[in-house]
């Protein structure tokens, strides 16, 4: 597509958050028949540049084109109506309704008067086989499909809507390897059909594979635009986080501990057909990952050991003692001192409306609590550390945690957990959706917990 005219444009878009500047005279130029990766760490701007293209959000200044003529577009209903449709890294589809309800939601097909129930399964039969995930069935509750399964009906739920730039934020972030394959082809054949698409993800490997032209955003500015495959994995790293990229892991110490009585230990754990006959051991100081296709049984078992099962069979021990861990309070107390990092940070680990400090806090209240009063100088003092340790970028405590971006989130999930001192950590795949300098920087505050005898176990 060398040479066409730019589809759609945007120029000088600035916006902000109160003192937060989150786009600063931004610039985006998208072509259609082409796949456009934005990449950037978290913070940096791509979030607020996608909501001021889906009309989610108003830019303060700046001015945006399409096929040429001056756009503004006063809600997603706008953007939608003239071909920009927005695939979110945090799933729109309602749990309760089946799968057919969401792709129609916002325009279902109607007969004398009322929704037809026969059009609307075609249009969402249509949409899946487009969407590569012809094997989900139509009728389907949204609520009883996998996390992985759920992407794939919010993509069909977009391509549905019959967009001319489909913007794809994380897209792939929960799917399993035959999923994103599908999605790719998916993805070529629509760039095939005259689409433009924007791509943003934090995998270096898909932006390699999909992309044609690639954006870096950094403190809500593009620092650079060049042709996909002119640059190496390292530059465009350093060209996202400002500074020399170093390896992503850090080393691992070399422990020999023989005869040391496991921190954590499994035997014989099965449970309703999910799992069958699991043991493990978890020494202080270690971190055991979990493998694995998607929905193999990682989650439940880091929900076994969090007390979450009902019909559990096994032994759970620890420090060598069988125990019973009949509910998450129980394995958060610190007779057990496990804490869970869970997939979803926004429906699992938040509460979205409420600020950041009520998070951070939540799970320490009986802590930092006397006689049902909060300790508000223990509060702050163990708050301002856990901001430091894990380098949370915030405008202040008392915004919404809602308002961060989703490396932040992530922190604060992590924090609130690390405000009760655990010694046993599960995290069900921390690193999902989050920049390369996020994902470097909680690796290296693993191998931290793990050098100071935390014992962790995570799926990813």
């Amino acid at each position: 597509m060398d040479g066409a005219a730019p589809l759609f444009q945007m120029e000088g878009i600035s916006k902000r958050y109160g003192g937060v500047r989150a786009l600063e005279k931004a610039d985006l130029s998208v072509t259609a028949g082409s796949i456009h990766a934005i990449l950037g760490e978290n913070g940096a701007g791509k979030s607020t540049l996608i909501k001021v293209m889906a009309g989610v959000v108003a830019p303060d200044e700046g001015r945006m084109t399409l096929d040429g003529r001056e756009v503004t577009f006063a809600s997603p209903a706008a953007a939608n109506q003239a071909g920009i449709v927005c695939i979110f890294q945090e799933l729109s589809l309602i749990p309760e309704l089946s799968v057919a309800d969401n792709i129609v939601i916002s325009d279902p097909p109607k007969r004398f008067g009322m929704i037809d129930r026969k059009a609307q399964r075609r249009i969402a039969e249509q949409a899946l086989a487009r969407a590569g995930a012809s094997d989900i069935h139509p009728l389907a509750l949204v609520k009883d499909l996998p996390l992985s399964r759920r992407q794939m009906v919010e993509i069909a739920k977009a391509l549905a809507r019959k967009p001319r730039i489909l913007i794809l934020d994380e897209a792939t972030s929960a799917l399993t390897a035959a999923d994103v394959a599908k999605i790719f082809g998916v993805l070529k054949r629509l760039r095939e059909e005259g689409l433009a698409l924007l791509y943003i993800s934090h995998r270096m490997n898909e932006i390699a594979e999909l992309a044609d032209q690639c954006t870096v955003f950094r403190n809500g500015r593009n620092v650079a635009s060049y042709a996909a495959g002119s640059k190496s994995d390292n530059e465009v790293v350093e060209l996202m986080i400002g500074r020399e990229y170093s390896h992503i892991f850090p080393p691992k110490p070399v422990r020999h501990q023989p005869g040391a009585v496991p921190v954590l230990e499994a035997r014989g754990l099965s449970w309703s057909g999910r799992l069958d006959n699991i043991s493990l051991s978890i020494g202080a100081g270690e971190v055991v990952g979990l493998g694995g296709l998607d929905g193999q049984g990682q989650r439940e078992l880091l929900l076994a050991f969090f007390g979450v099962l009902r019909g559990l069979s096994g032994q759970i021990l620890v420090d060598g003692k069988p125990v019973s861990i009949a509910s998450p309070a129980a394995a958060s107390d610190d007779r057990v001192g496990m804490a869970l990092i869970p997939e979803d940070r926004k429906t699992e680990g938040l509460m979205l409306p409420m600020t950041v400090r009520e998070n951070l806090s939540f799970a320490a209240l009986d802590r930092l609590s006397k006689a049902g009063v909060i300790d508000r100088g223990a509060e702050q003092r163990l708050i301002d550390d856990m901001v430091g340790l894990l380098a949370i970028k915030t405008a202040g405590l008392d915004i919404p945690v809602g308002a961060l971006s989703g490396g932040n989130q992530q922190k604060v999930v992590i924090a609130k957990w690390l405000m009760r001192q655990p010694r046993i950590i599960l995290l069900n795949d921390p690193t999902r959706g989050i920049d390369v300098g996020t994902k470097q920087e909680l690796y290296q505050l693993m191998r931290k917990l793990a050098d100071a005898g935390a014992a962790i176990l995570f799926y990813s």
